[in-house]
């Protein structure tokens, strides 16, 4: 499977973290928190990368490099010093991307099946499948309606919605093909599109995501690893060889 992570973003709520190191290489019990996103994937079965690189980019290339000291496979796409958003930043990598791809976020740790994600998008007639979350405010502010497994309304700015965008999709190429290169692309409009043509699927999730995006979200990880016996176990040991 090939993952684009999106890793582009100012980090503005980090700061002053977030002043020399872009909000992915933000240190987590002495590792950055884009290693624990980088490890969960690959044990999914996530073996070739795409990483959208945009603000301090540079720090993430120089750390993780090709990728082989990880035993998988990265790539690189930077938005430069243009800001294109998520879906822009995957238009611009899109010469990088196989028929069929995951992408996420690369400030969130999720627990999902990714294998299963893709296995009903490649087994479906449809362009994307979200992971969906019934979130109800609870951890973020939610913003995606659902029903009968599909995604039916897409609002980041809505304030009625239950469900959330949990932070992985599963795409085709094809949906972005009709996209233009080299500009801002709105989320809304991008996931509206599919919505109106009926191409957005819903997998829902239960388990609760973490991410780094605040300082409180940011101490919640670190408890979380802090508390996982399996990770005290790989950070002991180190997963490069």
């Amino acid at each position: 499977m090939q993952a684009v992570i999106l890793a582009g973003g100012l980090g503005k709520r980090l700061r002053p973290i977030t002043e020399s190191i872009p909000k992915a290489m933000v240190m987590v019990k002495g590792r950055p928190f884009l290693e624990y996103k980088l490890m969960s994937l690959i044990e999914q079965g996530v073996d070739d990368f795409v990483i959208c690189i945009g603000y301090l980019g540079n720090k993430i290339a120089e750390y993780f490099g090709d990728g082989s000291k990880f035993h998988t496979s990265i790539k690189y796409s930077s938005d430069a010093d243009k800001l294109l958003g998520p879906i822009g930043a995957i238009k611009k990598a899109e010469g990088m991307l196989d028929e069929s791809f995951l992408v996420t976020y690369g400030d969130n740790y999720l627990s999902i099946d990714c294998r299963e994600l893709m296995r009903r998008l490649v087994s479906s007639t449809k362009l994307a499948i979200m992971a969906v979350y019934n979130n109800k405010n609870m951890y973020a502010k939610s913003d995606v309606d659902v029903k009968d497994g599909f995604v039916i309304r897409f609002d980041k700015n809505a304030d009625n919605m239950e469900w959330i965008n949990y932070g992985m999709l599963a795409v085709k190429r094809q949906a972005i093909e009709p996209l233009k290169q080299g500009v801002f692309i709105d989320e809304n409009e991008f996931y509206n599109s599919l919505i109106m043509k009926n191409q957005l699927l819903a997998y829902e999730v239960r388990s609760r995501f973490y991410e780094v995006g605040t300082l409180q979200s940011l101490h919640e990880f670190e408890e979380f690893i802090s508390q996982n016996p399996s990770w005290n176990d790989q950070l002991q040991h180190g997963i490069r060889s």
